[in-house]
């Protein structure tokens, strides 16, 4: 009884003071919202007063130089956080006539606060704005929401996939939502994408939050975004219409949280933003107003290049007729197709290496060819990630990575040496620069001012999980303090040709759950910057490269068929012993040069630290053990 008390206590939590709003109550909701939205533009000018963009500019060369059938586009990649943050600003500040941004996570904090600082500004001198949040990771507080709804006629906000008809749920709630409706609170809109007049994209891993563009003081995304100008962004923008005009795309204003405020308080004013660490705001505001340099940084990098593919899913992706929604399915099997299609080499980004069912038999085809290319892999150590669970999946099936796919792994780590990377950004001491302008991390994270007390970052990508016990997205504790880092990049190149930046993180949930897009770009120049900047990651400044572990002296075939058999057990893999572990580089006068761990010199330059090195084992590298033995029935939603 006391369980079906606690269970009824539960519902009731989640359900009272917030039954749904009647169709009626919604359309005075609404109402309240429209009637109080500024019609207000300080503007009168055809441009509505924008600022000189080289890099929009750069979107305008590439469409005058295009021709039927010869399309010319310029593509910039983004490996810095600063830079990401600094070419949107100035593509918002340059902006005429549309801005339309779609995200999956959209924080309040300093980075998400200067964005709709900039977004709010345009909008006040002309500029129609649209934005699109996914629900679980849409700004947390409903007073701010109620007040973007309200704020002026050029600006719109919705939701996507709202469930139980919120803008923003507990944690009863979800609860609620887990047990009536588990797989539409799976289907999350994961698409990410900034398109401003038409002219320019930006797509790739970054969401609106701190960790993105290296401001947080803890924890901070090694991530990338691909700029694109020219006429591939007409699909972006036929993308961005689908998911705008979607069932599942609601107005902020008639949501049942939302529009309840709008009811009981009226349309609330904008509320003031103050920034936690307004000189680092400041800078980087001043950096996008320097036109020189944006040139100099941003421009002057774009690589020239021919056709560009924007591969992206509709949001019919999330129908329950299984047929339509199979029929909006692009990314992964195009993703799926390239790959395949490699005959020389496959270099995959990947924080979370959790492989679809489909993933693996490609995988397990291309590496049983006679002459198979080789497939190097670069995604999150256990110290790095950011999802430990997640991790567990990787590290159960390391023997079926390296030993039936051919993969060579190589394990970010969280105090890269040298990785684009503004490490100033965070406010972390005892940095040393290189030539490039990236940063050399021998650092001591600051002590806290007095009052004050750190906080992880709140939000993550595995959207469903985030609500669950146990500190789900916590990170594991390390040896030593520090800013740390964990990729969050999603890229792929193959043969040394085609250059992938995109959304899709090659795992099951982008496969069946999420929305995904992607850039493809076949152009040699751009893959060879693409492939150099997925290799400095894995270099051993930053990763530790996976190989098998030594073999017992005795019985070495009795092991390996045990941990075999262990593995594909559903649950209860228990086995202890894995077949892979972690090594570290040892440089010398032997040793000039990394090696792959398929070289007969491997051993004698590269020394095993253990199976999570740097992890300060205890409770959690427990459980990253205890779901590795029980957690394989979660591969599909993690």
């Amino acid at each position: 009884m006391s369980v079906l008390r606690a269970f009824v206590a539960l519902l009731a939590l989640a359900c009272g003071g917030c039954g749904s709003l009647s169709a009626l109550q919604r359309d005075q909701a609404a109402a309240i919202a429209l009637q109080a939205r500024s019609d207000v533009v300080a503007c009168q000018a055809e441009d509505a007063c924008a600022q000189p963009s080289p890099l929009r500019a750069l979107g305008e060369r590439a469409m005058a130089e295009s021709a039927p059938g010869q399309p010319r586009h310029y593509a910039l990649l983004l490996d810095y956080g600063q830079d990401a943050l600094v070419s949107r600003l100035d593509l918002i500040r340059g902006a005429r006539h549309s801005i339309d941004l779609q995200t999956y996570i959209f924080d309040e904090d300093d980075a998400g606060h200067l964005v709709l600082d900039e977004l709010m500004a345009a909008v006040r001198r002309g500029v129609r704005v649209r934005m699109l949040v996914d629900q679980l990771s849409a700004l947390k507080q409903v007073d701010t929401l109620a007040a973007l709804a309200s704020a002026h006629t050029n600006f719109e906000i919705r939701i996507y996939n709202p469930v139980l008809d919120r803008a923003r749920i507990t944690y009863p709630m979800y609860a609620w939502a887990a047990a009536c409706c588990w797989r539409r609170l799976n289907q999350r809109m994961h698409s990410k994408l900034l398109l401003v007049d038409g002219l320019v994209g930006i797509t790739g891993g970054r969401n609106y939050q701190d960790d993105y563009y290296d401001w947080n003081a803890e924890y901070n995304f090694r991530d990338r975004d691909v700029l694109v100008g020219g006429p591939v962004t007409a699909e972006m923008a036929a993308n961005f219409e689908a998911f705008w005009d979607a069932r599942l795309s609601v107005p902020v204003e008639r949501l049942d949280d939302v529009g309840r405020h709008l009811l009981r308080k009226g349309a609330p004013p904008l509320p003031d933003w103050p920034y936690q660490h307004p000189a680092r705001v400041e800078a980087v505001a001043r950096a996008a107003d320097d036109k020189d340099l944006v040139r100099e940084r941003l421009v002057e990098p774009a690589i020239p290049v021919g056709e560009v593919l924007f591969i992206a899913d509709l949001p019919q992706k999330h129908r329950r007729d299984r047929e339509l929604a199979a029929s909006a399915v692009h990314a992964s099997p195009l993703l799926n197709q390239l790959i395949e299609s490699a005959q020389d080499e496959v270099l995959l980004q990947t924080p979370y290496l959790v492989l679809s069912d489909q993933a693996q038999d490609m995988f397990r085809r291309m590496h049983e060819r006679p002459d198979p290319p080789r497939v190097i892999v670069s995604t999150n150590s256990l110290a790095a990630t950011d999802s430990f669970i997640t991790y567990a999946l990787s590290y159960k099936y390391k023997r079926r990575h390296l030993r039936e796919f051919g993969f060579e792994i190589h394990e970010f780590k969280p105090f890269p040496e040298d990785a684009p990377i503004d490490l100033d950004a965070t406010g972390a001491v005892d940095i040393s620069w290189n030539p490039d302008g990236s940063a050399n991390i021998g650092r001591v994270e600051p002590e806290p001012e007095e009052g004050q007390r750190r906080t992880p970052p709140l939000e993550r990508e595995y959207a469903a999980l985030r609500y669950a016990g146990i500190g789900v997205h916590q990170r594991v504790p390390l040896k030593r303090a520090g800013v740390r880092f964990g990729l969050h990049a999603k890229s792929l190149v193959i043969d040394n040709r085609i250059g992938v930046v995109g959304t899709h993180n090659f795992d099951p949930r982008g496969d069946d759950y999420n929305t995904e897009s992607a850039v493809i770009i076949d152009d040699p120049a751009f893959a060879r910057a693409l492939g150099d900047s997925i290799r400095r990651d894995m270099a051993p400044e930053n990763a530790w490269t996976i190989a098998r572990r030594d073999r017992p002296p005795v019985l070495s075939g009795l092991e390996y068929s045990l941990t075999k058999v262990s593995e594909h057990l559903p649950v209860f893999d228990l086995w202890p012993v894995r077949y892979a572990t972690s090594y570290e580089f040892q440089p010398g006068p032997a040793c000039p040069e990394p090696l792959p761990a398929t070289d007969p010199g491997f051993r004698a330059c590269y020394e095993p630290v253990g199976d999570f090195p740097e992890v300060n084992l205890g409770f959690r590298t427990l459980l990253t053990r205890i779901f590795t033995a029980f957690g394989a029935g979660l591969a599909p939603i993690l």
